[in-house]
This record gives structure tokens, C-alpha cells and sequence, in this order.
């Protein structure tokens, strides 16, 4: 027997062990065959897919109700600021760069604000960027949220051609 038909039967094994535990066997479930492309896929990741799922990391209930520390408003507008101003202060507006500019822009806001270390926050960076000439725009949002541990930080920035809008909200999971 060779190193691949033994470890497709272990892999065969160890499958039909863990849905007997499950009380789900069946005799046609494509891990079990023996024959055909389920040995063959087998042979190439002896790893089934119960497998993997057990071997990920389980995180026990904290019943956390409140965070640790609150979302540091102040710190996320300085943060967005920066990004702002150093990313547009010498481009003009042109409808393709600016495109990519927002989802580069928020990527950058969302990995430097994670850098805080924010613990048990879910982040959302909105970026919004658009043409000066003499228009209006009037931008709103609404969420649910708990306004004790939830919060947010905007911040506006405008060069000759060109305005952005950026918002960060920081959702506190229970």
C-alpha cells in the first residue's frame, strides 16, 4: 500500500468516525466512497473538511457588556485627518483616480485605526470623494447601535478641485 492510499484511508477513517459521533452516516456521503473522484480528492488533502473546522480556535463566552476601553473619537479624527490631507492635498479630481482613491483612502483609515488596537470593535470606514463646483451635498447615515459604547469620528477635507468626507464607526460586539 503507498503513502497516498494510506493516508486517503486514514483520512476515510478519521471521516466516518466523526460522522458516526455526529449520527449523520451514510453510506453514499462522498468522503466515504471508495471508489472514483472521492478517493482520488482524498489522496490529494488527506485533511477532510470536519477536520479543519475542528481545528479552528473556539473562543469562549466573556459576557463582556461593556469595553474595556471606549472608542477613542479624538484619536480616530486625528488619525483620519492625517490620512486625508496626505493622501489629496496635491490631486485634483478626475472620476477614475478618484474611484480607486476612496477604497485605497478607507483601506488605509481602516488598517491605521486598527493599529489602535481596539478590542472587541467592529470598524467601518465610509469615504466619500467628489468634484468642487459650486454645488451642495448633504450626507447622512443612520445605525443601530448602543450609544453608550458605540461612536464614531468624521472628518472633512477640500483642496481647490476636489472635496472627501470620511467617517469611522466603531461598533462595540458583546
Amino acid at each position: 500500500m503507498t503513502d497516498i492510499q494510506r493516508s486517503a484511508n486514514e483520512a476515510r477513517d478519521r471521516a466516518a468516525r466523526l460522522l458516526k459521533k455526529k449520527a449523520s452516516f451514510t453510506s453514499d456521503h462522498p468522503i466515504l466512497r471508495t471508489s472514483g473522484m472521492a478517493s482520488e480528492q482524498q489522496a490529494s488533502h488527506p485533511q477532510s473538511h470536519e477536520d479543519t473546522r475542528n481545528q479552528l480556535h473556539h473562543k469562549e463566552n466573556t459576557y463582556k457588556m461593556e469595553p474595556d476601553t471606549r472608542f477613542p473619537s479624538a484619536a480616530v479624527k486625528t488619525i483620519v485627518q492625517d490620512v486625508l490631507e496626505s493622501y489629496l492635498q496635491n490631486e485634483s479630481y478626475d472620476s477614475d483616480v478618484c474611484r480607486e482613491m476612496t477604497k485605497t483612502v478607507s483601506e488605509v483609515i481602516r488598517s491605521r485605526v486598527k493599529d489602535l488596537n481596539l478590542r472587541r470593535y467592529k470598524l467601518v470606514s465610509l469615504v466619500y470623494i467628489g468634484q468642487v463646483a459650486n454645488q451642495g451635498i448633504k450626507l447622512g447615515s443612520r445605525c443601530l447601535w448602543d450609544p453608550s459604547n458605540d461612536n464614531f469620528s468624521s472628518y472633512s477635507y477640500q483642496n481647490g478641485s476636489l472635496f472627501a468626507v470620511a467617517t469611522v464607526y466603531g461598533i462595540y460586539l458583546e
